[in-house]
């Protein structure tokens, strides 16, 4: 049988450097369902990608000096692939398991999701790691032209590296999925591998992997309460989403780790009896008047703006959601219309920077409980939303927070307060508190004084609203876009509240 022409080495650490920073970025997506996206799970995600390789690096070498022939670069290469391809098979199952032991134990984003990285990709990392010095040591024939030669073989890793960055987060994963992502990562190696070895034992292996491409996932998280059911969910740009529909017929948004809630419809009704009723009541404490025009920074599904478009049809919204998918989704499953709503697809933050409207409420609902982007949550942030406002406008912001646990609401008051003359709270959930920020005039009596005035559905909300706002917590540290350790205060406050510090 003839033996099938070599590929070039160059060719071999191109596609591996490839691999290994693609499967870098879908390793992140894969946690963040469980886990979030915050800084804390990108550093652990790194962080073991480069101890990975580093390892990689040593232990390829001493296996290059051993046996440096072709062969054994093949192996490694095809190894590689198959242990990437493996990885989404067994990462929902894995992921399920811990996060439930962890939940057990109390241990939040930090532990959980380096232990995900480390069982998950730590391993196909460092056997891809093994390749680039396999390869220098074949490539370097004469010690006078070693520094050409792995100057030029870093480089090209170097560029597939890139490629990789970018194939996966803009191209890929949008168009497949995460976890075919990886198989395809996967394929792309095991290819290699088995063209090498040009050994017919081998040569279904590709096709195996292939058709792994095309298997139907099932869904990531499938659990629901009893007679609810999964009537959409989708791998955005940005997170898992799924609508769980319940069998009285309430439909819940729920996105990443699935714990929280972030929009809900419930059959003929405008309420929610939730957090985003007192959206339509807790402006009353600063304002006379329903509010003219508002802004709602991290729209979802659009409860909030179904809500007012009801209550108070002549109000203007624009309703603000980073990832717009989660608009279509309001359409679609949360009929989520209101005469003056114009939805916008951008970030909070940088649409409020660029916009020229004033808004007589700004409403901040864009942390995904319990971790939340630090941007949104800093003196600076709460400057600019400040100088969105008409004069007697409000900001209110949605502080989700573990059950039992103050410290995140402590420090988005006193950053608020840094900026606001009065800062209002209403502990109105378990897990939510209301903050509320004016420059003007805000107070319980107010609003217990403008409850008449409401629409009759909301006048019993106004009233023991009422009863719970006071003033903010004292206490808490001002963050800032230098400092705002967003991600460490919400871990201890788990670890704090499950140990009975809360």
């Amino acid at each position: 049988m003839r033996r099938l022409p070599e590929p070039p080495l160059s060719l071999i650490v191109f596609v591996v450097g490839l691999s290994i920073l693609g499967a870098e970025i879908a390793a992140a997506r894969l946690l963040a369902p469980y886990f979030g996206a915050s800084t804390i799970v990108w550093a652990n995600t790194i962080g073991i990608v480069l101890v990975a390789l580093s390892i990689g690096y040593w232990y390829g070498g001493r296996l290059a000096d051993r046996n440096p022939t072709l062969e054994g670069l093949y192996r490694i290469v095809l190894l590689s692939g198959l242990l990437l391809s493996v990885v989404p098979f067994v990462a929902d199952p894995f992921l399920r398991v811990a996060v439930d032991a962890l939940d057990a134990i109390s241990a939040g984003a930090f532990v959980g999701s380096l232990v995900g990285v480390v069982v998950l990709i730590a391993t196909p990392v460092l056997v891809s790691g093994a390749v680039a010095p396999y390869a220098l040591r074949l490539a370097v024939k004469d010690v006078a032209e070693a520094g050409t030669v792995s100057g030029r073989l870093y480089a090209i890793s170097t560029v597939g590296s890139l490629l990789g960055t970018f194939s996966s987060a803009l191209v890929l994963i949008p168009l497949i999925g995460t976890r075919r992502t990886f198989i395809l990562y996967g394929l792309a190696l095991v290819v290699i591998g088995v063209y090498g070895l040009a050994r017919r034992r081998l040569v279904l292996l590709p096709a195996v992997v292939a058709v792994a491409l095309v298997m139907p996932f099932g869904t990531i998280k499938g659990e629901t309460e009893a007679g609810a059911r999964v009537i959409h969910e989708t791998d955005t740009e940005y997170q898992y989403a799924r609508v769980v529909q319940s069998a009285n017929g309430t439909r819940t948004l729920e996105l990443n780790e699935g714990q929280a809630v972030h929009s809900l419809r419930r059959p003929n009704s405008y309420l929610t009896d939730n957090i985003w009723d007192d959206y339509m009541i807790v402006t009353f404490a600063a304002q006379d008047r329903p509010p003219g025009k508002v802004a709602i920074l991290g729209n979802a599904a659009g409860t909030t703006a179904r809500a007012y478009g009801h209550y108070f049809p002549r109000t203007q919204i624009d309703g603000v959601e980073i990832d717009g998918e989660l608009t279509e989704i309001g359409r679609r499953y949360f009929d989520m219309q209101a005469p003056g709503l114009r939805t916008h697809t951008a970030d909070a933050r940088p649409f409020l920077r660029r916009t020229k409207e004033r808004y007589d409420a700004i409403f901040v609902d864009a942390y995904r409980q319990p971790y939340i982007p630090f941007y949104l949550a800093t003196r600076e942030f709460f400057e600019l939303a400040r100088d969105r406002l008409n004069p007697g406008g409000v900001v209110v912001v949605n502080a989700g927070h573990p059950e039992g646990s103050d410290d995140l609401e402590k420090v988005l008051g006193a950053t608020m307060a840094s900026v606001f003359p009065t800062v209002l709270r209403d502990p109105s959930q378990r897990v939510n508190t209301l903050l509320l920020g004016t420059a003007g005039s805000a107070s319980a009596q107010r609003l217990r004084d403008n409850a008449a005035s409401l629409p009759p559905d909301l006048q019993p909300l106004a009233i023991a609203a009422a009863g719970r706002v006071e003033p903010r917590l004292p206490g808490g540290r001002v963050y800032t876009d230098d400092i705002a350790p967003v991600e460490w205060l919400i871990d201890s406050s788990i670890v704090s509240f499950a140990a009975g510090g809360g």
